[in-house]
């Protein structure tokens, strides 16, 4: 993956409100008609420049992609049983130090998960075109071809909610870079037709992080199924991996055209290493820090909502709250005066009783995420007992099911409703853009859409 240092280079200038990543993210997610275009035509761009740039692992001949992929597949597989060995021996997790740790990690990768497909939303134009299906195929299985209960996006919005962690405010810039680059393509894909191929191509292999994300996440009590359905989906045997080899081989030209088509492939294939990685997102994380992070977040909010009557080193609560910087010497007070003891059962804590249960005093001040942080870093060193723990991580703790009612499975699986039938193909896709496809209107879009014009549906 590139570095930092590395992707700051080309520009000069100090990025202005209006030229960051969150913002071109904002605007092609929410308002594409109105976004700038040329603003996203100049970002791919100025994103292939520096992607050309990096180490390719693409076959030169493009007859043998398929044995590539093949190849990358196996040596995942072979790379993740290496990793199972390690952990039946008793090795530690490689990804996650705690529960805290794996919700972390959910949030900052969600600007490109809340987005996933979208760099292929532009195919939907092209029904008519065979040599568009297995992309077009792709999307809609992105989609969950209107289901509600496999749409990716939808699923990984529930992820969030389920644990309570979705962001509450912007986060740092470089983590919405890849959803940008995925919303840029999507919406300027007739323009960029070889590079969306080649992303595609990239995006769709098997990684081992992937797997190991599973694994840690089942372990750790939150279900993997959004990750477990990709290991699926994207197999080099039926799935999206040879889809996207497919989609290659259907669009290269047979003319003088032909290498310069493989150039912006190629450049395409590499916008997939731009920015920071999983891999990167999880070695960021350091408990602490993030405690002390949120709690000066807080603090803006809490500083006048306390009485006086208590004092920790001779300060209120107030007083403490109002000077910024000061979260970490106040859990060493907090800790001094007995309300936190470190390294054992958050429960013995009074801090924790006081903010944790109905009853609580500070019931509801922190996210489910929040309180994750802080039971993980009050816990520390302390194990639960061997009863409270589970006897084999090796052993699936999520059976998925449809979490449907009678309704909703006789429209994820039956006729579209009257409305969506009676829309116009262009209504049709624009409720499918990446906006607005985990939408109601957008699944039943979605279903009328693969119903009326999908081939193989």
């Amino acid at each position: 993956m590139t570095s930092l240092q590395r992707l700051s280079q080309p520009s000069a200038v100090t990025h202005t409100t209006s030229d960051t990543n969150f913002s071109l993210y904002s605007a092609l997610l929410h308002a594409p008609a109105e976004s700038d275009h040329q603003r996203a035509r100049d970002f791919l761009h100025q994103q292939l420049e520096i992607a050309k740039a990096l180490p390719s692992n693409l076959p030169q001949d493009v007859a043998e992609l398929t044995a590539w992929v093949a190849s990358n597949s196996q040596s995942v597989a072979e790379r993740y049983r290496t990793y199972l060995e390690e952990r039946h021996a008793g090795g530690d997790r490689r990804f996650f130090s705690n529960k805290a740790h794996a919700l972390y990690f959910l949030q900052h990768v969600a600007p490109s998960k809340l987005v996933d497909g979208a760099w292929l939303y532009g195919a939907v134009r092209h029904a008519d075109d065979w040599r568009y299906h297995g992309l077009i195929r792709t999307y809609l299985e992105e989609l969950g071809d209107g289901d509600p209960a496999l749409n990716h996006v939808l699923l990984y919005r529930n992820l969030l909610t389920e644990h309570d962690c979705a962001p509450n405010a912007p986060l740092e810039d470089d983590l919405y870079l890849q959803g940008a680059i995925q919303l840029a393509l999507g919406h300027l894909s007739d323009e960029f037709l070889p590079e969306v191929i080649g992303y595609n191509l990239g995006y769709e292999q098997l990684p081992l992080h992937l797997l190991i994300t599973a694994f840690e996440l089942s372990e750790l009590g939150i279900d993997p199924y959004y990750f477990t359905l990709h290991v699926t989906v994207d197999n080099a045997s039926t799935g999206h991996a040879q889809k996207a080899v497919a989609a290659v081989m259907n669009m290269l030209p047979s003319d003088d055209s032909r290498s310069d088509f493989l150039r912006r492939l190629r450049a395409g294939y590499l916008l997939n290493d731009l920015g920071l990685s999983s891999n990167d997102v999880v070695g960021e994380f350091d408990l602490e820090r993030e405690v002390v992070r949120m709690l000066e977040n807080k603090s803006t909010f809490g500083q006048h909502m306390h009485s006086d009557y208590c004092r920790l080193e001779g300060r209120t609560i107030n007083e403490w709250l109002g000077t910024p910087g000061q979260s970490r010497q106040l859990l060493a007070a907090l800790e001094n005066r007995g309300w936190i003891k470190r390294h054992q059962d958050p429960a013995q804590s009074r801090f924790w009783q006081l903010i944790n249960g109905a009853g609580a005093v500070m019931f509801g001040v922190f996210s489910g995420y929040e309180m994750q942080l802080l039971s993980d870093w009050i816990a520390g060193d302390w194990m639960p007992g061997e009863s409270s723990r589970q006897a084999n991580p090796f052993r699936a703790r999520f059976r998925k099911t449809a979490n449907l009612t009678a309704v909703d499975a006789s429209r994820a699986h039956g006729e579209p409703d009257r409305e969506s039938a009676s829309r116009t193909v262009d209504d049709l896709i624009a409720l499918m853009a990446p906006a607005s496809h985990s939408t109601p209107e957008g699944l039943s879009a979605t279903r009328t859409y693969a119903q009326r014009l999908s081939p193989g549906y």
